[in-house]
């Protein structure tokens, strides 16, 4: 049976689903619960709305402080990858130890599996990362100083804000009147 719950961050609220092998899925935040609500019950038919079960309460804990700037480490968050393709979840694997604050590109990762011709599939991966913070996608950018893409709502600008929440050197166009 899959579970979730939701809970307020300081930049909208969020949430978690878990099956008795670990998180299913994240989301990041929304201004509205209800969104959630629907997001959670459309991945996860039958899911049902419940407390944090005690193995998990850190996890939010540190998605809650993420969400303030601290840099949190939620590396070693229970996730259920039997539900994901093999070669996602050696890309997941690698993006899990990125810490807060730094980034890799989808370059980067691709040599990590042996074959830097797959950063199209990286990034492809990530795109269908259904653990957002958890699996640290908006760590992951594009080469030569470039964001990259982010599927998430609000795309690009969701990415550049949670980087910056984390105090990380974005990627991006140069500031023309920065150092």
């Amino acid at each position: 049976m899959t579970s979730f719950a939701i809970f307020e961050t300081a930049i909208g609220w969020a949430g978690i689903a878990w099956n008795d092998s670990g998180l299913v899925g994240a989301h990041l935040p929304e201004t509205d619960p209800a969104v959630l609500r629907t997001s959670f019950a459309r991945r996860n038919p039958g899911a049902v709305e419940a407390e944090v079960p005690p193995y998990l309460v850190s996890v939010v804990e540190g998605v809650i402080a993420l969400m303030r700037g601290e840099k949190v480490d939620l590396s070693n968050a229970p996730i259920d990858l039997t539900r994901v393709p093999e070669f996602n979840a050696k890309v997941y694997e690698i993006t899990r130890r990125i810490p807060p604050g730094e980034t890799l590109t989808y370059g980067q990762i691709a040599i990590q599996l042996g074959d830097r011709l797959l950063a199209q599939q990286v990034g492809a991966a990530l795109g269908r990362n259904p653990w957002p913070i958890i699996v640290p996608c908006h760590r992951v950018t594009a080469a030569n100083g470039k964001l990259g893409g982010f599927s998430a709502r609000g795309g690009a600008d969701t990415k550049l804000r949670l980087l910056a929440i984390e105090g990380a050197q974005a990627a991006g166009p140069p500031d023309l009147f920065g150092p």
